[in-house]
């Protein structure tokens, strides 16, 4: 027999509708699946929703990972239709995974990936669909420490098939670092996320949202050697 896991907060509300419509029965209906570990995308605000990423990134800093929404009823309520509190605009370096970094589970994140997290088009296309259609409220761009393609950009040089594409869209991002020493590669990471961060406010529909302030765009660098995220300004 299948076991459903009710809230306390969930279950009152059920009842009362259904008793408002005359509709008591003895139980709860076994198709009622309702999720405990994440509050309702209804009750973030884009503040919060930053928090949110920010207090799981630095549990799994930590190594204090809860793994919330990672279970069965989870997988079944998404199943119906999604709701995430936020957006990535990430890297799709393999060493940076929303979900795991960030400490969320199923339809908790909206993510685009692309080399180098770039706002093509299709990205922006994508994140206005997100966050006018299904009600994220934040875009966070995370760029990350070591940038394969934010170096090959700073670098310059001819590359196959249409590698180039993506270092010309970050190559006038980062220009003004390819002569300088030391953190260059650091500072240009960071310029790029900046860059894109501007380019994604260019959109009609996300600056609507953000004026209506049911969105907020901000920028992260993810440390490859320690898993932290740290807020780009």
């Amino acid at each position: 027999m299948t076991t459903n896991y009710l809230s306390r907060r969930n279950l009152l509300k059920y009842s009362a509708g259904a008793i408002a419509t005359g509709v008591v029965t003895a139980g709860v209906s076994s198709n009622l699946v309702i999720a405990e570990e994440t509050p309702a995308k209804d009750e973030f605000t884009p503040d919060k929703a930053l928090q949110e990423l920010l207090d799981g990134n630095d549990r799994f800093v930590k190594r204090k990972r809860k793994n919330p929404n990672q279970n069965l009823t989870r997988l079944q309520e998404v199943a119906k239709g999604q709701k995430p509190f936020a957006s990535i605009l990430g890297c799709a370096d393999s060493r940076v995974p929303s979900e795991i970094v960030f400490d969320q589970g199923l339809g908790d994140l909206f993510v685009c990936r692309i080399a180098g997290n770039i706002a093509t088009p299709q990205q922006i296309g994508s994140l206005e669909f997100g966050s006018l259609i299904l009600g994220s409220k934040l875009i966070l761009v995370v760029g990350h420490e070591r940038c394969g393609a934010v170096e090959a950009a700073i670098k310059g040089g001819s590359v196959p098939g249409q590698i180039g594409k993506l270092i010309e869209a970050i190559k006038p991002n980062v220009e003004s670092y390819k002569d300088q020493s030391g953190d260059r590669l650091e500072k240009a990471c960071k310029a790029n996320i900046l860059a894109q961060i501007e380019t994604l406010k260019s959109s009609s529909v996300l600056s609507e949202l953000i004026k209506a302030k049911k969105l907020k765009i901000v920028g992260g660098y993810y440390d490859l050697d320690t898993g932290k995220i740290s807020l780009v300004s």
